[in-house]
């Protein structure tokens, strides 16, 4: 009986043990984890909130800032309106906070396991600003509510461009006043003031990636667009922010082809077409017409492949801001698409074809020569 007795208390015992290790070591990770977020700064705003600010014109008194690597992180999609301030380089770039030691900054990062925007909120209140929050939820927190959109920046829509990346790129500018004079190449003419009417120029994937554009950081033509894409239920939209201004500031504005035609109609001389292709490639956009195993042998570098079969469906593709050149393996082919526009985008003028017998290589190389009848 008595051992009996023992071994209950025993039990009883390290049941006890038992209970008080486990407390003491829930106490231990409820203690840990809080020592885990004592990193967070303690001013945490929401989306709503810094939505307030993303917006043109932004307000005077506040300033939006990303403490991410400036590439690859700010460039390829930020929070409209917000500045680039990484904070590995927070010493060097000071001079870009307002001297108002009173402004609202909003600094934010990759989310809510990052420490860089709480880092720099630190900072910047060690150096007197007296207004200082932390987005937590940062970009990604951004992009999660509905209806927002990220901008980027002049580096990668170049990019992308020079790629030859599936999207449509936006100019949201008036036409004749602006759009006229000078765009990105490639860019479609969709006036926010006119897109209500011009929704067929939209592609019909929603999923298509567009990035809207107008004049700058005080243009808000881009933003309107955009936010009138995603109502129409596009679900990759995005906005170059800093607009055309910077765009020629960054690659020196469009660049135009040089054309001489050819003997043919509609055709272009073959030693101009070498010339562009050696000089300047990017100023024309270059479409092969050939078949789709043809122009796996090899093509010209940059080359677009639209079989002329195919190309009446995608006739709406072809741009309307820079020449386009069709080439074929003899001219017939080329020729035949150069026609075909004529008839059904007469509004494009600048369409040309190249006459020639042409053999390409698979290493890239070929070889043009004149027609021999």
């Amino acid at each position: 009986m008595k051992t009996k007795r023992f071994l209950t208390f025993g039990l009883v015992i390290s049941l006890m043990a038992l209970m008080a290790f486990g407390c003491a070591s829930n106490q231990q990770t409820k203690a840990t984890a809080e020592a885990d977020t004592s990193w967070q700064y303690p001013q945490i705003v929401d989306a709503a909130f810094v939505g307030q600010y993303a917006k043109v014109p932004m307000p005077e008194d506040a300033m939006i800032i990303d403490s991410r690597p400036h590439k690859p992180k700010y460039v390829k999609g930020h929070i409209p309106m917000a500045v680039s301030m990484p904070y590995t380089q927070f010493d060097k770039l000071t001079h870009l906070l307002p001297e108002n030691k009173d402004t609202l900054l909003i600094f934010y990062c990759g989310g809510l396991k990052c420490k860089l925007s709480h880092k720099s909120a630190y900072r910047a209140e060690a150096l007197g600003y007296t207004n200082v929050k932390v987005f937590a939820k940062g970009y990604p927190g951004w992009l999660a509510v509905p209806g927002n959109y990220a901008s980027v920046s002049v580096e990668w829509v170049k990019k992308q461009i020079d790629s030859q990346a599936e999207m449509v790129v936006i100019d949201s500018r008036p036409k004749r006043k602006k759009y006229d004079k000078g765009h990105i190449p490639g860019a479609v003419s969709l006036p926010t003031t006119k897109f209500d009417s011009m929704t067929d120029q939209l592609p019909q994937d929603k999923d298509k990636l567009l990035v809207f554009y107008c004049g700058g950081l005080k243009c808000k033509l881009s933003h309107k667009g955009a936010q009138k894409a995603i109502a129409l239920g596009y679900t990759n939209v995005k906005v170059f922010s800093t607009g055309y201004p910077s765009w020629k500031a960054y690659v020196g504005g469009q660049t135009t082809a040089k054309i001489e035609a050819g003997q043919e109609e509609g055709s272009i001389a073959i030693a101009a077409f070498e010339k562009i292709l050696k000089d300047n490639p990017e100023s024309i956009y270059l479409v092969d017409v050939r078949d789709a195993d043809e122009y796996a042998l090899g093509s010209f570098k940059g080359a677009v492949n639209i079989p002329v079969e195919t190309l009446e469906a995608q006739i709406k593709s072809l741009p309307a801001t820079k020449p386009v050149v069709f080439v074929c393996s003899t001219g017939a082919r080329s020729g035949e698409s150069y026609y075909m526009v004529q008839d059904l985008r007469p509004e494009l003028k600048k369409v040309y074809y190249l006459e020639a017998e042409i053999t390409f290589n698979k290493d890239g190389s070929y070889k043009i020569v004149a027609p021999q009848s």
